[in-house]
């Protein structure tokens, strides 16, 4: 089984290669390493588009986002949603994204619905009003951030107020060199026998290119052979601003100081294995950047890893990285101190070994193959933080739940599931699944819902060609020479099994035993009691505890109808005694049930012995459905069921997904079934909670319910929905909000005789 929270499915959205810039090329490094390092994963990009052509982007970029277009990202959000994307690494730069500082970007999140890891590019100590706003808003929607220094960690601790625990540093990844001597790239520059100075990236102002080119001249004095390489095509925002006014600048520059000669332009957006020739061939690295506030450089994390050594201004990143030896600090526009730092490395050989050994060796832990392993970890964090309560969960104790509205019946979903054999079993989002076809399960489930839906609503045209189709499909199953109900039929009307499950033929009991019970339809209950009289005596030799609850409560549904049939009330007294003795043989003061393990359609059992009219049956009934409610709250009062990977083991860890309707629908019914039999509001108040839990009280605080459809969701997952619709999860909503609707006038005069009847229900599960 795969693991619930290993990400799959992973969606990198920022810039992207062919367009020009920083971020760009970290987003396509980043996608590819996850790529390269994690071949199961799939990996799709969304890139920015900051002109309207767009660019020739790879076959990785799935989808495109138009910067100024707020509509743009909502599509983008329904991409990502209808291909089942698993976490989202989200780029961020306040300038890559539209609206007044990137809010454009804060629609997509609201839409998105999936975990968000946010890495931050730039972070600033004192952001402006509309800068604080996203930052808030990445605050809200972000499961997790990444930062590329300690100082970005503590900034969005100190300014931001985000938590320690909900940030990632991992460094800016680089390439994999080798620690070889730079005079083994030099051929390829043409710059044999000379000293290489390089700075390398997007020409703009801010890179303090011109103070390195002002300090050549001193720098010359002392060692002739050296020349200066500037890598880079001008920004591309500058570009279409102002030209090439900033390289023109630096041009002019040198042929005023007499330098023009040793400083080499390289007008280009290099290739990385250019770049890599341009680093190899390079003796010191200089990173002369005017800004304070940059929080992290590629451009800078590239010279480092592969072991060169750098002289650099005191901004943020620079300052980290080259701590401890790694590098060599000198003060902001000061080309005179650039100067006596390239005199004093080219003058130590010894010194300046030293230093390009120590950023090699640390460079290793920043190489793209481990950087992506830092990211999967984050990004399963992150879904694995989306399954968690929110970041500020409120007191459990004290603030009160006011009930969610409980919406209007739809049956469209059913109907469209249904066809006159039956209903199918799953569905493909809303659309039937003909693959896996029909089962008596389900078909039981419908047909059950018919009869309740009937009784409360009248007669209905369409509900009763619905009922009609589902009691015909159970009459088919049932196998007269077996006595038993097969389960599986294909798309073709083939039966798969001889006989079905015994959960199965108990199900299918309990429809016909409805019907019984209920229907006003003779000619349903004459097929029904057919059914039920020739299917009930196999019950007796079954072992399933659950198709014993299964036929009790058809049998308690039965005897509505026929309360002096004396066979059946034999019957009835044989499974209580079944499952008094399980419970007896199993229980303890910590584990009050059935089982060792508690796994699916748990409630069933104590509900099988509410309704079961014996005094002891009736007590442990009530005890263990109290107890089994008390393990199935989260912290903060809503329902939380056991999950289906892994369930709940005596002993062992409460599995909490994968969460299925199915338990919702027979906790709800079991407390209804308490509250019938004890008036105690207790248990009402306990089934609205498990019903909101479909209407997004639950582990996400997502609805499953789909008022546009009248489905429900299949699941919840760890850090989503499983959007397909099946019969058993759409059943199990619109039985458990009959449950509630056919007893509202019960429930409003129970409460009009209590004293507390205006309080809301309460977040924490009463005392015994």
């Amino acid at each position: 089984m795969k693991d619930p929270l290993s990400s799959r499915h992973i969606a990198f959205i920022g810039n992207y290669i062919p367009r020009r810039c920083g971020i760009a090329t970290f987003t396509t490094d980043i996608c590819e390493a996850i790529a390269t390092e994690f071949p199961a994963t799939d990996c799709l990009a969304g890139a920015v588009n900051d002109i309207p052509e767009g660019y020739a982007y790879p076959p990785r970029v799935l989808f495109e986002i138009a910067k100024d277009d707020p509509e743009s990202y909502v599509r983008a959000a329904d991409f990502l949603r209808i291909n089942n994307v698993e976490v989202i690494s989200l780029q961020h730069e306040f300038g890559i994204y539209g609206g007044p500082a990137g809010s454009h970007l804060l629609e997509f999140l609201r839409e998105v619905g999936k975990p968000v890891v946010t890495t931050l590019h730039t972070i600033l100590e004192s952001p402006d009003s509309d800068q604080l706003r996203v930052m808030q808003g990445l605050d809200d929607m972000s499961e997790r951030f990444v930062v590329m220094a300690e100082r970005g960690r503590r900034i969005l601790h100190q300014t931001y107020g985000i938590p320690d625990d909900r940030i990632d540093l991992i460094p800016h990844g680089v390439i994999d060199m080798p620690f070889v001597d730079s005079d083994f790239y030099k051929d390829v520059l043409n710059a044999d026998g000379k000293t290489v100075l390089l700075t390398f990236g997007l020409l703009s102002p801010n890179k303090g290119i011109e103070v390195a080119i002002a300090a050549l001249p001193e720098i010359l004095g002392k060692h002739p052979d050296v020349l200066y390489f500037v890598v880079g095509a001008t920004h591309p925002h500058l570009l279409a601003a102002e030209g090439e006014r900033y390289r023109e600048s630096l041009i002019a520059l040198a042929e005023k100081l007499g330098v023009s000669e040793q400083v080499i332009f390289h007008n280009r957006f290099v290739s990385m294995a250019e770049l890599k020739e341009f680093i190899g061939g390079a003796d010191i690295y200089l990173t002369p950047y005017r800004n304070e506030e940059q929080i992290t450089s590629g451009a800078l994390s590239y010279a480092f890893g592969a072991g060169k050594a750098v002289i650099s201004t005191p901004y943020w990143h620079a300052t980290e990285l080259l701590d401890d030896g790694r590098g060599v600090i000198v003060p902001f526009a000061d080309s005179g101190a650039i100067a006596g730092a390239v005199d004093a490395l080219l003058a130590d050989p010894a010194r300046m070994a030293r230093i390009r050994r120590c950023a090699w060796k640390s460079g290793r832990d920043m190489t793209w193959p481990e950087t992506a392993r830092r990211y999967m970890t984050s990004f399963n964090r992150a879904r694995a933080n989306r399954s968690a309560p929110a970041h500020h969960p409120q007191p459990t104790d004290t603030i009160p739940r006011r009930p969610l509205a409980i919406p209007a019946t739809n049956i469209e979903h059913l109907v469209r599931m249904s066809d006159h054999t039956g209903i199918f079993q799953h569905a493909i989002y809303s659309v039937p699944n003909y693959q896996e076809a029909y089962c008596t399960d389900d078909n039981a489930r419908a047909f059950i819902y018919t009869i309740l839906h009937q009784e409360e609503h009248g007669s209905d045209a369409q509900v009763e060609r619905l009922a009609c189709s589902y009691l015909a499909f159970l009459w088919h199953a049932f196998d007269p020479n077996t006595r038993r109900f097969r389960n599986f039929m294909s798309h073709e009307r083939k039966w798969l099994e001889r006989k079905g499950s015994e959960d199965s033929h108990g199900r299918a009991l309990w429809a016909v035993g409805s019907a019984l019970g209920r229907s006003r339809n003779e000619g349903f209950r004459n097929l029904s009691a057919l059914l039920f009289q020739r299917a009930l005596p196999p019950v007796k030799h079954f072992s399933s505890p659950r198709a014993w609850a299964f036929t009790l409560i058809a049998i308690h549904e039965y005897l509505r109808a026929f309360t002096g049939d004396r066979p059946v009330a034999k019957i009835r007294q044989l499974l209580v005694t079944h499952l008094l003795d399980l419970y007896h043989a199993t229980s303890s003061d910590e584990w009050q049930w059935f089982e060792h393990v508690a796994t699916y359609d748990n409630a069933k059992l104590p509900h099988a012995l509410i309704i079961s009219d014996q005094s002891e049956a009736v007590e442990i009934g009530l005890r263990t459905l109290r107890w089994l409610i008390g393990h199935q709250i989260s912290p903060t009062g809503h329902f939380s069921p056991i999950g289906c990977h892994g369930f709940w083991p005596r002993g062992g860890e409460k599995a909490r997904f994968d969460q299925q309707p199915i338990e919702a629908h027979s906790t709800v019914s079991a407390c209804m079934a308490a509250f019938d039999l004890t008036g105690d509001l207790f248990w009402a108040d306990e089934a609205r909670r498990c019903f909101e839990w479909f209407l997004g009280r639950n582990d996400l605080g997502l609805p499953l319910y789909d008022a546009s459809t009248g489905g429900c969701r299949d699941a919840l997952q760890s850090d989503s929905l499983n959007q397909n619709q099946g019969a058993e999860s759409t059943l199990a909503f619109h039985l458990s909000r009959l449950e509630l609707t056919r007893r509202a006038a019960a429930i409003d005069a129970a409460r009009s005789h209590d004293p507390e009847f205006n309080q809301p229900i309460p977040c924490k599960l009463q005392p015994t």
